[in-house]
């Protein structure tokens, strides 16, 4: 196939079944904010030590191991504390393990790119796929430097991961590293503490089905009444009886109230969490549950009323409607975001961002929304770009994760699927086939709007090339197939045309290609010609 590689086929994304809604604990009083504190720290003392020991175990762990550490926990707090705080650290534990083995995944690649590059003379020039050998001797040396110390940082990552060991900080390692750089930060030592001491406490509580309202450690009514079961050294603090205490707020969902209503109500799992941001000073009560998985549509019952491009950049989404045949309709539709400033910022402008094609989508009546199966794991790193900096930094931006996330479940509250396709070409071959012809003095045609028009055709199971015009029938020699679109699912179809030869498969020959060699001048008699007259077999005489 000219070098293309294979594509993966498109596929319909499985939608989210969690959920979690928010709202602020108002009104709260001294007295209340006094035992949230308390049972913050003193759970966050107990979730420290059960972490350390989990770490402690390493590969060793095991039911017998939980069971003990549960054990030792129920003691200074409650059997459902003690559960809520090991199921958490098996969880963070867990997650350094996923973090460690894409870490050592990452120096690999670095290590393979710089070898490669090493091997090559200095100064060998690159291709397109990969990058040549390095400028100078200098560089050569500083690079063959850098290679040792990966190599070093790989295997140490190596033996932690063989032996199981781990590291794990709890409040967040960038939070730590703050602390060294507090101007930077615009943070005084009192005012980190205070965000360093929230971030470790632990106030939260896993739900239980058949328990009243869902949650018998932090329990929610329908009504919006919270109340808190303290642990055992702090039952005195109840204000309650069965060493409760209840807070003077009252909270009310204002994004899926009636869903949240309807489980507390039917006594199902509903789990809490709540915080402190201390930058503004504000309690905020967390609730989340699971549903039900919910049934994807097959892939071609998303493509019936056509399919939404979506082409994503580093500050926008580019996208174009293209009807169930692959031809787009109408213009160009652009989202732009902001992903600079804090991260609650960047946050909502991905949502507002995706809120706008989402109501786009359902106003122009599509099903499905096509978009790129993105990952850039491997693509950031600095041996692979080399001096691209600004590249890898563009790259860094797009955020692939929290899209993919936040478009599922967005989407399938309105009642549309999100199509994944593969990313390969689609802003070459989109540029290539379709932004010149689309462009007109009154519309501007750009690589991502074209990137789209690839995507949402991908999706739709067509090739990315447009319909090419019909041969001329002033000869019947030179007629051959009507279009260059091959039908969904034809094995190749997404590959490079035939080369210009005589022997193109099929026996249709190229554009631009005759079955009869052009014969000699008529207009010089006395030069005989040189030229034979190339008959097909296949061609039958008038």
């Amino acid at each position: 196939m000219g070098g293309v590689r294979e594509l993966a086929a498109p596929f319909v994304v499985p939608g989210l079944c969690g959920v979690a809604v928010r709202d602020r604990l108002k009104h709260l009083t001294p007295r209340d904010e006094e035992v949230l504190r308390a049972v913050g720290e003193h759970q966050g003392r107990l979730a420290s030590r059960d972490l350390k020991a989990r770490c402690a175990d390493g590969l060793e762990h095991g039911k017998e191991t939980w069971a003990s550490r549960k054990r030792d926990l129920t003691g200074v707090s409650s059997s459902r504390i003690a559960g809520a705080i090991t199921k958490a650290t098996h969880d963070q534990w867990a997650l350094a393990r996923r973090c460690q083995a894409a870490h050592v995944q990452t120096l690999e690649a670095g290590i393979r790119a710089l070898r490669r590059r090493l091997s090559l003379p200095v100064g060998a020039p690159g291709t397109k796929r990969a990058p040549g050998g390095y400028r100078s001797r200098g560089e050569w040396f500083h690079k063959s430097r850098r290679l040792a110390a990966l190599e070093a940082r790989h295997g140490a990552a190596v033996r932690d991961r063989q032996a199981g060991r781990v590291r794990v900080v709890r409040g967040g390692k960038r939070l730590l590293n703050t602390r060294h750089h507090l101007t930077e930060a615009r943070l005084t030592e009192e005012q980190w503490r205070e965000r360093w001491e929230a971030e470790r406490w632990f106030l939260a509580a896993d739900g239980e089905s058949g328990k009243r309202f869902g949650n018998e450690t932090i329990r929610v009514t329908p009504d919006g009444e919270v109340s808190i079961k303290l642990p055992a050294p702090l039952s005195h603090l109840a204000n309650t009886k069965h060493g409760r205490y209840l807070l003077a707020s009252t909270v009310r969902f204002a994004h899926r109230g009636v869903e949240w209503a309807d489980r507390v109500t039917a006594n199902r799992a509903v789990a809490y969490r709540i915080h402190l941001d201390t930058g503004r000073g504000r309690w905020y009560l967390t609730a989340s549950w699971q549903r039900p998985a919910v049934q994807m549509i097959p892939l071609a019952t998303a493509r019936a009323r056509g399919m939404i491009g979506v082409d994503t950049n580093a500050d926008h989404f580019a996208a174009y409607r293209l009807d169930p045949h692959g031809n787009p309709t109408g213009e160009p539709r652009r989202f732009f975001y902001d992903l600079s400033g804090t991260t609650a910022h960047r946050d909502a402008q991905i949502r507002h961002a995706l809120t706008r094609l989402i109501n786009w989508a359902k106003s122009a009546g599509v099903a499905a929304i096509g978009i790129e199966d993105l990952d850039f794991t491997a693509e950031k790193t600095r041996e692979k770009h080399g001096r691209r900096k600004w590249f890898r930094q563009l790259i860094s931006g797009i955020p692939t994760g929290k899209v993919r996330a936040r478009l599922v479940s967005m989407a399938a509250e309105q009642g549309l699927s999100i199509v994944a396709v593969d990313p390969a070409y689609t802003s070459v071959w989109g540029a290539q086939h379709w932004q010149k012809p689309l462009a007109t003095p009154k519309r501007k045609m750009s690589r991502h709007d074209a990137a789209g028009i690839a995507i949402g055709r991908r999706a739709l199971g067509h090739p990315v090339r447009r319909r090419t015009a019909p041969p001329p029938h002033d000869r019947r020699d030179r007629a051959g197939h009507r279009t260059a679109q091959a039908e969904p699912g034809t094995r190749g179809r997404e590959g490079t045309r035939p080369p210009a030869t005589d022997h193109a498969p099929g026996g249709v020959l190229p554009n631009g290609t005759r079955k009869r060699q052009p014969s000699a001048s008529n207009t010089v008699r006395d030069v005989p010609s040189t030229h034979e007259w190339v008959q097909d077999p296949l061609m039958h005489t008038g």
